[in-house]
């Protein structure tokens, strides 16, 4: 074990979704599908946990910066299109996904070593939840960060419920959930999201003087501060996340996320007033067709749902 911890410099680690680099005390992951704004998707997960593994053990590696590729974003959370062709078809699966969500976060905060967000471009939604799970922040001046959860059909229990009021405190913090606005880069400055704010072309050069900075201190203070830092964070994360996991796995067999994420795919307005009037007139605003209470004569089947005029199974038409 003790050669495993060691040899961590000539680990050769093969990635598909994620680019890791590790020179001159620093490793630099960065989530490289700009194709999709760097939404991480369920293969990704895993690679930034693996990569953020070997940063921890790495004893060459004093600082971890985690950025995206290109300059359009640092991250948008999940992707929305893996969650409405997969989650919302097998809710349980999500449950699961959430376990390699949290190891992800939980990476950054056990890392032992501190991290810097590099904030290219937007971060939203699960991406201002990365940045903040990181000890510290420099933000482009053209991004922005927003969260979107209830404006998709999800809640945004993956750090920024518990982080937010943290950072910014609670009346911002529920602006920022309630309202899904976007945080241009110096309001961010402002209320206290990231640490500076720098025009692009000087987003290296501050994140270099950072982590100059941070080399330049002793590792295992380093690395005690930080666990203490993060007993506000660890308390609200640990109390809240498993119940979050298994709210939201459930919550994916509903109208909600079925509707909001399909709307986003297909770039159209989603249903708002729908699932309000539904709820309004006495309706079902959870199923997207009812609830499962009517039955087949003809054939027997069971649990069809209230809308349905004609039995799936066999057919016929159903006497409701």
């Amino acid at each position: 074990m003790t050669t495993k911890f060691r040899d961590r410099q000539n680990v050769d680690l093969k990635f598909n979704e994620i680019i890791y680099q590790k020179k001159d005390w620093v490793a630099t992951v960065t989530i490289n599908r700009p194709g999709a704004y760097n939404a991480y998707s369920t293969a990704a997960l895993g690679e930034l946990t693996e990569a953020l593994q070997d940063a921890s053990w790495d004893d060459s590696v004093a600082v971890v910066v985690i950025t995206g590729a290109g300059d359009k974003a640092f991250c948008t959370g999940g992707d929305v299109k893996e969650y409405a062709e997969t989650y919302t078809q097998k809710p349980r699966d999500y449950w699961k996904y959430m376990g390699l969500f949290r190891r992800f976060i939980e990476s950054i905060l056990n890392l032992g070593k501190p991290s810097i967000a590099r904030i290219n471009g937007i971060a939203v939604g699960g991406g201002n939840e990365v940045q903040m799970a990181c000890d510290l922040a420099v933000m482009a001046d053209h991004a922005y960060i927003q969260q979107v959860g209830v404006k998709v059909g999800s809640v945004a229990c993956g750090g920024a419920t518990q982080w937010l009021p943290i950072h910014v405190g609670d009346r911002r913090a529920r602006e920022m959930l309630f309202l899904c606005e976007k945080i241009p880069a110096q309001k961010a400055l402002e209320w206290g999201l990231v640490n500076a704010v720098v025009p692009s072309s000087e987003l290296d050069a501050k994140v270099r003087e950072f982590c100059g900075k941070l080399i330049e201190k002793f590792p295992e203070c380093t690395r005690y501060t930080k666990e203490q830092v993060n007993f506000w964070k660890n308390l609200s994360w640990y109390q809240t996340v498993g119940h979050a996991a298994d709210w939201l796995s459930l919550h994916y067999t509903c109208l909600e996320p079925h509707e909001g994420m399909k709307a986003f795919v297909e770039k159209r307005p989603a249903g708002y007033l729908r699932v309000r009037e539904l709820a309004r007139d006495g309706k079902s605003s959870e199923f997207p067709w009812g609830p499962y209470c009517l039955d087949c004569e003809s054939c027997g089947a069971k649990g069809i749902p209230e809308g349905m005029a004609f039995c799936g199974v066999c057919g016929r038409k159903l006497k409701i």
